[in-house]
Parts: C-alpha cells; structure tokens; sequence
C-alpha cells in the first residue's frame, strides 16, 4: 500500500481506499539579484540637467530629483535605483547615452554611470 492511499473500512464493508492528496514539495524562493544604479558626480552638468534626466528617465518626483542632485554634487555619488541586473544596466546605458547639457558652455558629454551589486 501506497503512503498516500488510506484505506477506510466500514462495519460489514470491504475495505475502500481513498486517496489522499499529495502535499506539495516547500519551494525555495530564488532571490534574484538586486544591483544599484550609481550616478557620479560631474561639474559640468547644472542641476537643472541632473532632475530633469532623473525625471525623465526614472520617473522620480521633482523633490527625489532635487535632493538626488544634492547628494551626487556632494558625495560625489549617488544610488537613483535598485533593481535586477538586466534593468540597471538598461538605466545606466540610458544615463550614459542622455547627452550633454546645454546650459553648461563646456560640457562635451553625458554624465558618468555604473552599477553595482546591492548588499
């Protein structure tokens, strides 16, 4: 007899197997990676340019992009975004490719991205 079968017998009846369902085998969650898109710091690009390509592209509100041009003017750098591999480094290749700013004489190019694990 099988361990998912349990047999059921009634007075002056034959014994009836009755299948039991299959309990289902705990899956293990995979956690998928999680990566920071980092923004560095660059002095030829004005505020104006950083909030309005981190609006444009990440969709953050207009205070988040403030004070994210605050911190990479600051600190040097600053983390716009975590999430899968995959999709940082579509965001990081949209930051690189963004392009220059205008308000600033000699800026010759977007600014500077990477990525990096999340801890």
């Amino acid at each position: 007899m099988d361990s998912e079968e349990t047999v059921v017998a009634e007075e002056e009846q034959a014994p009836t197997i009755v299948a039991e369902p299959k309990k289902k085998a705990d899956r293990k969650k995979r956690e998928v990676p999680r990566y920071h898109v980092v923004l560095w710091d660059s002095d030829a690009h004005s505020y104006e340019y950083v909030e309005r390509m981190l609006r444009e592209l990440f969709g953050h509100t207009q205070e988040e992009c403030h004070k994210m041009a605050e911190t990479v003017d600051t600190q040097g750098k600053v983390i716009v975004l975590t999430t899968t591999q995959e999709h940082a480094e579509l965001k990081r290749d949209q930051i690189i490719a963004y392009g220059k700013d205008d308000l600033i004489k000699n800026c010759t190019g977007s600014m500077h991205s990477t990525i990096e694990a999340a801890s």
